[in-house]
């Protein structure tokens, strides 16, 4: 899934010590756009939050999975991103017709009709 929102909040870093190593998770808030816009809590775990793009104020592109598990019979939904870039960093739109269009040009300068038809 995909998700196109604003940064609003950057909440404290959490690292620790698993049996698979060290572990880094950063949780950051954004809110959507629209009409009646929604904040969402995004954890980025590992490597993926780069610092340079989250910036509080920034619009971000969010490709994430939604997971929720069961722990003591309530349930619990994480949104866990695996890729945060820059919004806008598409590329640019393809060239139309009217762009490739060169002009006609005369040798003398004056226009002849010396076709057949």
């Amino acid at each position: 899934m995909e998700l196109r929102a604003r940064l609003v909040q950057m909440l404290p870093l959490q690292t620790g010590e698993g049996k698979n190593g060290q572990w880094r998770k950063q949780d950051i808030i954004v809110e959507t756009e629209g009409q009646y816009p929604k904040k969402v809590c995004v954890a980025i775990w590992g490597d993926k939050a780069d610092a340079s793009v989250l910036n509080v104020g920034n619009m971000l592109n969010i490709s994430f999975d939604v997971e929720s598990r069961e722990f003591n019979g309530r349930w619990y939904t994480d949104v866990r991103a695996w890729k945060v870039e820059m919004a806008g960093a598409e590329t640019s739109a393809p060239a139309t017709q009217e762009d490739t269009v060169q002009p006609v040009f005369t040798p003398s300068g004056e226009a002849k009709d010396d076709l057949p038809f």
